[in-house]
């Protein structure tokens, strides 16, 4: 080819070799100038960033090239002109080589198809050449032959900050980024803002202070008062005025020595107050306190600004939270006096739907999404009911801008030919190279040959899958909006699917696999779970609260561990809490965390913390007459409001919980000579009801009324009779097979062997524990020793039967 005449740089070859490539697929005789741009722009250059910065891509310019091919009547001239312009400017710039900057400046520089590409893309040509020219070093050449003139840098920054000087560098002018239309709408703040408005309007201490939880929108309020500034809705006094958000971390960077800091300080104090027209922003204003200050003295940027701010030489917005207001300004009553308190408040679900709604096009213009009305109420309204640890709007905005990011990224398919083809390539770039060690000429080009042709493929489905992902615009609904809120609590609020509305209409048939005997229980946790999932229960409240009373090992802790699993596929994602650990009065803040000042302050509440991380679960509080009467203080809060404030102040919410305690008050009633699970029909649910009766009197002496008011349900666990029993014995045993079922080593029960078991383990006083004893007696015991005595080997069947009255093993 006639441009090996040339001295090009190796990026500069790989560059034409692509645009040679190109020109052969699109079946041309010769090589034009967009083809070699193309060329520039698949390679890592100067000239691809340049490009790149003024929106030119791979994947739009050929596009276009192509459509432009098809309309031009006169074709370009010779791409050769371009080499020997861009050999010129090699030269000009005494480089020995020719670069890619040299080849862009040179096809900027003639009237070819490239250039005509470039403009119908809407590129500023003027900014691009002078761009190009700079990146070759050849600004006063083009200056000297063009009559364009270099921007002048030096002064760009004054331009850029205005009036602003050194100040600009330690924080953002908010009023410039509001006339640039930068700032994101300002929703339903316009009490705050006339607030400050007010305040600022005074003659002295005329510093309003934002005090608010985090993400309510404090900083929204202040972008609210430069947009007013600058559409001229604000009073004369405020008139042309500049608010500027001021960095303190900016401040205090690179202040290597005593006095560096205080000296920046007041410089910028100095150029504000000399100025007149400037407000200070400072947000978490909190860290004022102490900063810049050392051992050595007192002096921080708090004690600098105090007099100004006294005096009204310094109008200045402060923001911060709540917790840090109180911590850290009302101790200094000095600094509090001179500022003015104003609350923003969390907005109402309704009013963060209308800041979303202002939103909207920020978040689909970015994100190239269409975000549905349905998905707007559904981030207002999810958010706040289930993210109980964040504030409106800023969660609710959070929750649309990830649905967004996902919806769209779901767009984004990489097809399985182009994973194919860039396995093929790499295995062949292996053979090549190993070909070329062994002097395999042939097998080598045959190998390269095969590359460009895999390169150009590849380079044609890059551009497909780009242009599939910016053409899809996806409609963000309220199921993603509920799959992000599901992903973020790890509670389940998607709409049920025909599958999950089964499983919760068979509840009762998964906890009876497990619990044997008792329906009434089974039946009532099994209802609050449908009426949680359909979505009519109180969201105020905990999902279900109930009491589980009865005799020991009827199945009370079983019932909530099968629940657990129902729910959440394991029966250890239950929290599990022993009252036992907490009859002493100093026991009882270990469940929210010790107070300040206490030895474990630092550590979490163990029921706090547990519910906080995980949202929706099954909370047990076992032998719940054992806990100290604080601890039913606590659980009035949890089983009426559905939350619970820990040691430091987090509100932790339990609205999405299933609260089990477990009591053995009145067990003593039960163990009594009375028939109940015996005999049958109307006398059996006779001795029950009259059992209810009894055991609601023992609990009405144990627990206050106002406890007992707020469960949901009492539910009064059967004894255990025979056939009870011999359930029991099956589901016990089938644990055991399925264990050894891991080792290869298959058991079979007899009904024989089963009878045995349940009858010798059946207790009408202690229940099922009995008999699990007896199992690892008769059975698990002698099994073990077999094993270890080699009797019972992998892969064997070994069938346990029962013969007088004695288990026996048969293989």
């Amino acid at each position: 080819m006639i441009y090996r005449n040339y001295n090009f740089t190796e990026t500069v070859k790989k560059a034409l070799n692509i645009a040679e490539r190109i020109t052969v697929k699109a079946e041309n005789s010769s090589i034009d100038t967009p083809y070699v741009v193309y060329g520039l722009l698949s390679v890592d250059c100067v000239s691809k960033t340049t490009l790149n910065s003024f929106g030119i891509y791979t994947h739009n310019f050929i596009l276009t090239s192509d459509k432009m091919a098809r309309q031009l009547l006169d074709f370009s001239p010779p791409t050769i002109l371009v080499f020997d312009q861009s050999k010129a400017l090699a030269r000009q710039a005494d480089s020995n080589y020719i670069g890619a900057e040299h080849i862009l400046l040179a096809v900027l520089l003639s009237d070819n198809n490239a250039v005509r590409i470039l403009k119908h893309l809407g590129v500023d040509m003027k900014k691009l050449l002078i761009k190009a020219a700079q990146d070759a070093n050849l600004m006063q050449f083009i200056s000297d032959r063009t009559g364009l003139e270099a921007p002048e840098e030096e002064k760009s920054e004054e331009e850029e900050n205005g009036d602003l000087g050194e100040l600009a560098k330690f924080g953002t002018d908010i009023t410039k980024k509001a006339r640039e239309n930068k700032l994101d709408p300002v929703v339903g703040r316009q009490e705050e803002i006339e607030r400050i408005i007010q305040i600022l309007s005074r003659r002295t201490k005329n510093n309003p202070v934002l005090i608010g939880e985090p993400g309510v929108g404090k900083s929204a309020v202040v972008d609210g008062l430069a947009e007013a500034i600058v559409n001229g809705n604000v009073p004369s006094l405020l008139e042309g005025k500049t608010v500027f958000s001021l960095d303190l971390a900016g401040l205090l960077a690179g202040t290597k020595y005593r006095g560096d800091f205080e000296q920046r300080l007041k410089n910028a104090i100095d150029f504000i107050t000399k100025n007149g027209k400037i407000i200070l922003f400072i947000d978490e204003i909190h860290n004022l306190v102490g900063a810049g200050s050392t051992s050595e003295g007192k002096m921080d940027a708090a004690e600098i600004l105090k007099p100004l701010l006294a005096r009204g030489e310094l109008q200045t917005i402060g923001a911060t939270t709540v917790d840090e207001y109180r911590k850290y300004i009302e101790k200094e009553p000095a600094l509090e006096r001179r500022f003015q308190p104003v609350m923003v408040e969390q907005p109402t679900a309704d009013e963060t739907v209308k800041i979303l709604e202002g939103l909207r096009e920020k978040y689909e213009e970015h994100h190239r999404v269409t975000i549905s009305d349905e998905a707007i109420r559904a981030a207002a309204k999810l958010s706040d009911r289930y993210i109980s640890d964040r504030f409106l709007p800023d969660k609710a905005i959070d929750l649309i801008d990830e649905a967004a990011s996902k919806a769209k990224l779901k767009t984004f398919v990489i097809p399985p030919e182009l994973r194919e083809l860039e396995d093929e390539l790499h295995e062949l770039e292996k053979e090549k190279n190993k070909a070329k060690l062994s002097d395999d000429f042939n097998t080598a080009q045959r190998c390269k040959d095969r590359i460009e042709e895999l390169n150009d493929k590849i380079i044609v489905l890059k551009q497909q899958v780009q242009d599939n992902y910016a053409k899809e615009r996806p409609t963000i609904g309220e199921e993603d909006i509920a799959e992000i809120v599901s992903k973020w609590t790890s509670i389940p609020v998607v709409k049920l699917n025909e599958s999950e509305a089964q499983r919760l209409l068979n509840l009762e048939k998964t906890l009876h696999e497990r619990v044997v005997g008792q329906d009434e229980a089974v039946k009532a946790v099994a209802r609050s779970i449908r009426r949680a999932r359909a979505g009519i229960n109180d969201p105020k409240r905990p999902i279900g609260s109930f009491i589980f009373v009865g005799p020991t090992g009827v199945g009370k802790t079983e019932l909530t561990k099968a629940l657990a699993e129902a729910l959440f596929g394991d029966e250890n994602l239950l929290i599990t809490l022993d009252m036992s650990e907490y009859m002493e009065k100093h026991t009882t803040s270990k469940l929210v965390g010790a107070p300040p000042g206490y030895v474990g302050f630092d550590e979490a509440g163990q029921l706090t913390e547990k519910v906080r991380r995980k949202p929706y679960s099954v909370v047990l509080f076992d032998e719940i007459e054992k806990a100290h009467p604080d601890v039913f203080n606590m659980l009035l809060q949890i089983l009426d409001e559905g939350r619970l404030t820990d040691s430091r102040g987090r509100v932790v919410s339990f609205k999405n919980t299933v609260i089990v305690m477990t009591s053995n008050v009145g067990a003593s009633q039960i163990s009594g000579n009375m028939r109940l699970g015996f005999g049958g029909g109307a006398d059996a649910e006779s001795e029950y009801d009259k059992m209810r009766d009894k055991l609601t009197e023992e609990l009405k002496k144990s627990f206050k009324p106002e406890f007992l008011n707020r469960v949901d349900d009492i539910i009064v666990f059967h004894k255990l009779d025979k056939d009870a029993t011999r359930r029991i014995a099956e589901i016990f045993t089938a644990g055991l097979t399925s264990r050894l079922a891991e080792k290869d080593i298959k058991i079979v029960f007899t009904e024989q062997a089963l009878d045995l078991l349940a009858g010798q383990g059946f207790d009408k006083e202690y229940g099922a524990r009995p008999l699990k004893r007896v199992i690892q007696r008769l059975v698990e015991d002698k099994l073990s020793e077999a094993l270890l005595e080699g009797k019972i080997k992998s892969g064997e069947r070994i069938k346990i039967d029962a013969s007088n009255g004695k288990i026996q093993f048969k293989k």
